[in-house]
């Protein structure tokens, strides 16, 4: 994407009721799983874009210091300004990182994207994490949900909770959490869908207070729904928490 882009993005990802409902749900599932594992090392933000979530997550997250990879050099300027992390510039395929380096490895809407090749990634976050180390995935859900949005984003791909299971086992990871979630929403997602051209601009935008704050409040619904241990039946997107195994 060029700069102007990124910086549309930049500007709208931090009021969006979307970007927000995510990463406070990726921010409360890799802190929680981390609590619990044994793996030390940095918690890595690959596929970090312009540095949204790495904010969210700060510092440190359990203990364990965050840094932010992303394959366009700027975006990761742009990331390291937003988020005051390191930020590498370099490809979630093959990764500048040594092995066993890692306790987490956060992943949101990255293993989708065309230029991302979901089996190599997944072995390269296998190869960079500790044995234990926790792997965060979020995922469009549905592949006949495809639509004028991915083709803007640059989706490729979209996935069932057992496309996206059976992936991961076959990589070397066990799965911990496996949810849907934007379920109460679904039905309009379903509708717009169903309307729109196929030429529309991508859903990122900034949307009318009172319709963002309706929205923002249905995805907190959600999640304290799955902080509760339930996982959601079905939804435009799927939250995975994973293990490495040893």
């Amino acid at each position: 994407m060029e700069r102007a882009e990124y910086e549309r993005m930049n500007a709208v990802e931090d009021r969006m009721w979307w970007y927000r409902g995510l990463r406070a749900l990726a921010a409360s599932q890799v802190a929680r799983a981390l609590a619990g594992s044994p793996a030390a090392g940095p918690v890595l933000d690959a596929g970090c874009g312009t540095g949204g979530m790495l904010r969210v997550l700060g510092a440190t997250v359990a203990g364990r210091p965050t840094l932010g990879l992303d394959y366009d050099p700027v975006a990761a300027a742009l990331a390291a300004g937003k988020a005051g992390r390191p930020v590498a510039s370099g490809s979630v395929n093959e990764m500048p990182i040594g092995d066993g380096a890692l306790s987490a490895y956060v992943s949101l809407d990255v293993l989708c994207h065309d230029q991302v090749d979901p089996v190599r990634a997944l072995k390269e976050a296998r190869r960079c994490l500790q044995p234990g180390g926790i792997a965060i995935f979020n995922l469009p859900a549905y592949q006949w949900m495809f639509s004028a949005h991915d083709k803007r984003t640059h989706n490729a791909r979209r996935f069932t909770r057992g496309q996206a299971r059976a992936l991961l086992t076959g990589q070397g990871f066990r799965v911990l959490r496996a949810s849907y979630w934007n379920t109460l929403l679904f039905p309009l997602m379903l509708l717009h869908r169903l309307i729109e051209r196929d030429g529309a601009e991508s859903d990122v935008h900034d949307y009318p207070h009172w319709l963002d704050a309706i929205f923002s409040s249905a995805l907190a619904i959600e999640r304290a729904t799955i902080a509760a241990g339930l996982s959601l039946p079905f939804g435009g997107s799927l939250i995975i928490v994973a293990a490495r195994t040893d």
